[in-house]
């Protein structure tokens, strides 16, 4: 019999912490983390990392697993999600996955299966050097002439994805997009998604009334605490939240514009997720208004009901 999993997707901001802890509450549940920045330490603020106090005894996994300076993929996070999967099963509790980073949630949850694709040394060494020699925007440029819709959700400092997707390329003559499209939506498990919406506007007020606690928290001091360590080039600090304000602490952009393009970019990085999650999953979606708790939130647990007990 396949185990049931609850996952929850959906945009930032729109609320996804506080139901799965309800949730795990009321179904005996753990949260296992979705998300592909949560896992660094140190990186709290500008994740909004969910707190000691916030999770109210509810066990969280794959959060605090990193240090800023070590790499973390996708392929290593579905091996963990799936062992935590595993493990929580095996305990007669409930795995609730969540997080917003589409392609880990999807890796984790279906038959994803990654390139098969042998790395090739030579041509990876000479990826690197090419970036060395000529800046990642180089490489960044090549991806972006034969895989423009890949290279749209790579950041062009994330290197190692840049490198991978060329190497594909050279060694297939297949671009990353054309793989993507070729999974299918099998799953080992037996699932129900959860999708928080809300009206546009509305979260978009949200994602900058966020953006103005973390920096009232302190995430300025947070991000020159790890810029100040030489973790600026590093995975961790091409997140959004993060690179920012290295143009700040450069002197290349004032405190103000730095906080508008977070913001800015926290609305396009909503927005691409919830495009992502309306055409790769089969989501059940619940808008999310004022008062979640008291309207919306009634309503999904009442359909997660259904859903346990209809194994």
């Amino acid at each position: 019999m396949k185990k049931s999993v609850i996952a929850i997707v959906g945009p930032t901001a729109v609320g996804k912490t506080n139901l799965s802890i309800q949730l795990a509450k009321a179904y005996n549940g753990e949260v296992i983390s979705g998300d592909s920045m949560q896992v660094y330490r140190g990186m709290d603020i500008g994740t909004a990392k969910v707190t000691k106090e916030e999770m109210e005894g509810i066990p969280h996994h794959l959060i605090d697993i990193k240090n800023p300076d070590e790499e973390y993929s996708v392929h290593e996070f579905q091996r963990l999600a799936r062992q935590h999967i595993e493990e929580i099963s095996s305990r007669n509790r409930l795995p609730i996955l969540v997080g917003g980073s589409g392609l880990y949630i999807q890796a984790a949850l279906y038959d994803y299966r990654f390139s098969s694709s042998k790395r090739n040394a030579l041509l990876t060494d000479k990826l690197k050097q090419t970036a060395l020699k000529k800046g990642n925007m180089y490489l960044y440029e090549r991806l972006k002439k034969i895989d423009p819709e890949y290279a749209k959700k790579v950041h062009p400092n994330n290197i190692r994805r840049i490198i991978r997707a060329l190497e594909i390329y050279e060694t297939t003559g297949r671009t990353m997009s054309e793989y993507h499209e070729q999974q299918t939506l099998t799953s080992p498990y037996r699932l129900h998604i959860i999708g928080l919406e809300m009206e546009r506007t509305q979260l978009y007020a949200r994602i900058e009334k966020r953006v103005d606690r973390m920096v009232e928290k302190g995430l300025v001091e947070e991000v020159k605490r790890l810029y100040d360590k030489g973790y600026e080039h590093c995975q961790s600090m091409q997140a959004i939240g993060y690179k920012e304000f290295i143009p700040y602490f450069k002197g290349e952009l004032s405190l103000a514009e730095s906080i508008d393009l977070l913001k800015r970019n926290s609305r396009r990085f909503a927005k691409r997720q919830f495009t992502w999650f309306k055409n790769k999953m089969e989501v059940k979606w619940y808008v999310i208004e004022e008062n979640a708790e008291g309207k919306t939130f009634p309503i999904i647990f009442q359909d997660v009901e259904g859903f346990l007990e209809n194994k």
